[in-house]
C-alpha cells in the first residue's frame, strides 16, 4: 500500500555558491531533482560560470565580497521558497540526494537535514581536511549534544529558521558557525550518508586544494570558536 504521507518534495531553492565552477555545473544540474529552483551565486568567477548557469536554467546572482559565507548568505536572501538547500558546485556530490533531505525537513522530522560525506576513493577528500572536519564535528557533538559528524556542504532547512540564526561569518567559518548556532537554538538534525567524489576536472578547491585555502579556513574557524 502506498505511504499516505508520501508526496513529491515541496518546491525548494538550491543555492550553489560558485567561483570558477563552469566545467562542473552541467553534471551538477543533471542530478537536481524536479520542482527545485536553482540560484547560482557567482562569487567572483573569471570563467563563464554565470553564463553556463543561465543556460542550464538557473537564476544567477553576483556577490562581490569573496567568501563562502558571503555567497551562501546572498543566495539565501535571494531565495523565495520556504525551504532552502545549499550544495557545492564542484560536482563532488549527487544533488539527487537532496530529495530525501527536503522531505525530512518538510515533514518536520528534523529542523535541518544534512549529507554526511562518505569518500568514494581515498583521494576524494584530502586526509587533512577530513581529519579537521572530524575533530570539529566531535567537538560540536560533545560540547552541545548536536549529533553531527560533518559540517555539511549539502544541507536543507527552512529559510526563515536559517535567517533567524543571524550567522555573521562570511568566509570559510560559515558552516561551523551554522552548526554552533543551530545547536544553541535547539535545532534537531538528520544525517544521510552521501557519496563524496573527486571534484570535476577543470575545477580547483578553494579550501583543501591549496595551502593558502587551508590556512584561511583554519583562521576563520578559530575566529568562530573565540
Amino acid at each position: 500500500m502506498p505511504d499516505p504521507l508520501a508526496r513529491e518534495p515541496l518546491a525548494c531553492t538550491v543555492v550553489i555558491p560558485c567561483r570558477d565552477e563552469a566545467p562542473a555545473l552541467p553534471g551538477v544540474f543533471s542530478t537536481i531533482p524536479e520542482r527545485m529552483e536553482v540560484i547560482v551565486v557567482d562569487n567572483g568567477s573569471v570563467d563563464d560560470t554565470a553564463d553556463v548557469a543561465r543556460r542550464l536554467g538557473a537564476d544567477v546572482v553576483h556577490e562581490e565580497v569573496a567568501g563562502y559565507g558571503a555567497a551562501v548568505h546572498t543566495g539565501i536572501l535571494a531565495a523565495t521558497t520556504p525551504l532552502v538547500a545549499v550544495l557545492d558546485g564542484d560536482g563532488s556530490m549527487d544533488a539527487g540526494d537532496l530529495a530525501e533531505l527536503v522531505t525530512v525537513v518538510d515533514r518536520g522530522t528534523a529542523t535541518m537535514a544534512i549529507g554526511r560525506r562518505r569518500p568514494e576513493t581515498r583521494d576524494s577528500w584530502p586526509w587533512h581536511a577530513r581529519a579537521g572536519t572530524a575533530v570539529l564535528a566531535w567537538w560540536i557533538r560533545h560540547s552541545s549534544g548536536f549529533a553531527v559528524h560533518d559540517l555539511a556542504p549539502m544541507r536543507v532547512c527552512r529559510r526563515d529558521d536559517l535567517l533567524a540564526l543571524d550567522i555573521r561569518d562570511r568566509r570559510f567559518g560559515y558552516p561551523l558557525e551554522l552548526m554552533i548556532r543551530a545547536s544553541r537554538a535547539g535545532w534537531t538534525v538528520h544525517e544521510k550518508d552521501i557519496v563524496y567524489r573527486r571534484r570535476a576536472q577543470g575545477t580547483k578547491s578553494k579550501v583543501s586544494g591549496t595551502v593558502v585555502g587551508t590556512w584561511r579556513t583554519i583562521v576563520d574557524f578559530a575566529g568562530v570558536l573565540r
